[in-house]
């Protein structure tokens, strides 16, 4: 637990208003460099002669640095001030995206700089929400929470967006060299415009690292693992829809319509406001309720959007805006209720659980994507493309069935 340091009153609230948009304006920055490589992923395909199985590991290297590191970034929220280990995080990101700029050449030096951005992003991301944990409260802090988890799909929304622009102008080097630029300017934000907070000792002493309490907390785990099948499902749509929406439209001469990345940018936006508007139907009808219902919507849609590369492109295209809606609609539900549900003094390490779980499927979305992909006839065969989307639906169907505990 934390209190913000000599602060009461109203003062208080003026601190944690200025933490909501610190946070979130740093959050967004710090993703610029996260789906860069997904936002060119045919380029690179094409440049480095990558199949789609390493073009997956590629994709999803970044999650499995995450997975790595956040059982000890994010616990350590539990001790320390989380900004600190926020501006360690950024720090991260911005150097893995500067060496992703300067000597990126192929796939294993790709793989090694996207896996040090996961361990940036293990630093931002969830210390981040402790951060905010720390410095609001009060019967709002369910809606700043969904503010920030929201910051999340803005911040991909930025990344497919100046990535795109970025490297459609400049090569995709200059693209990186920007997300470096923005993960460093998210580390001055917060260094500067993030008051401190100082840290209350738990109310019973424990080793910060013992996570079977939280592994015991059966209403936790049950959003901890939907959770998990929500970020599959997530990591691996977002990896790849714009090498589906490209095929789409190279397959269908004469088509014309807003380009790959353009609706990569968009969808996010979209499942960023999915995100608020499911965690405030959430707080009316039941988090377990809405996340169900956002799941078997979704898990529908990915089991025929992979087959309908027949229908014209803006069809497609349209399609594809709607899946990202559904699959963001339960994101800030399912962290809030692992936050509510966990014991005050073991936050942070509840919300590491939450990570590793959560982003270890994220991780393993991508490069399972690009496997059904390769197996069933490779990038251009729609079959193949069908089933490869049909896999990520499989994932989202189980996750209704992590809810049922309680």
């Amino acid at each position: 637990m934390f209190r913000v340091a000599a602060m009461t009153g109203g003062a208080t609230r003026s601190v944690g208003a200025r933490a909501v948009v610190c946070l979130c304006a740093a959050e967004a920055l710090s993703m610029v460099g996260v789906f860069s490589f997904p936002a060119l992923l045919p380029d690179f395909v094409a440049e480095w002669g990558l199949s789609n199985t390493e073009a997956g590991w590629i994709s999803g290297s970044i999650f499995a640095g995450y997975t790595l590191a956040v059982p000890i970034l994010t616990t350590l929220t539990d001790r320390v001030d989380a900004k600190r280990v926020y501006l360690a995080g950024a720090l991260f990101a911005a150097i893995s995206a500067l060496g992703f700029t300067l000597t990126a050449n192929g796939f294993w030096t790709a793989l090694a700089w996207r896996t040090l951005g996961g361990v940036g992003l293990a630093g931002t991301y969830m210390p981040g929400l402790k951060a905010l944990m720390d410095r609001v409260s009060g019967p709002r802090q369910p809606r700043w929470i969904s503010f920030y988890t929201a910051s999340f799909s803005l911040g991909t929304s930025g990344s497919f967006l100046v990535t795109g622009a970025i490297a459609g102008a400049f090569g995709w080097r200059a693209a990186f060299g920007l997300a470096a630029a923005a993960a460093a300017t998210a580390f001055l934000l917060v260094a500067f415009g993030l008051p401190p907070v100082k840290p209350i000792p738990p109310k019973h002493k424990s080793h910060p690292f013992d996570f079977a309490p939280v592994l015991r907390n059966r209403a936790a785990m049950g959003y901890v693992l939907g959770y998990s099948s929500h970020t599959w499902e997530l990591f691996g749509a977002r990896s790849w829809m714009v090498a589906y929406l490209a095929w789409v439209l190279a397959s269908q001469p004469g088509a014309g319509g807003p380009s790959p990345t353009s609706i990569a940018t968009i969808g996010s936006l979209i499942a960023m406001v999915s995100s608020v508007v499911g965690a405030d139907i959430a707080a009316r009808v039941g988090r377990r309720r809405l996340c169900i219902f956002a799941m078997l919507g979704s898990a529908a849609l990915a089991a025929v959007i992979g087959f309908c590369y027949g229908l014209p492109y803006g069809a497609v295209a349209a399609l594809m805006l709607l899946y990202n809606a559904l699959i963001q609609a339960d994101s800030a539900a399912l962290t809030t209720g692992a936050v509510l549900a966990a014991d005050p003094d073991r936050r942070g390490a509840t919300l590491s659980v939450h990570s590793v779980l959560g982003f270890s499927a994220g991780f393993l979305g991508p490069l399972a994507f690009g496997i059904v992909l390769d197996a069933a006839g490779g990038a251009n065969t729609g079959r193949a493309w069908g089933l490869a989307f049909a896999s990520l639906g499989v994932a989202a169907a189980l996750g209704p069935l992590a809810l049922r505990i309680r």
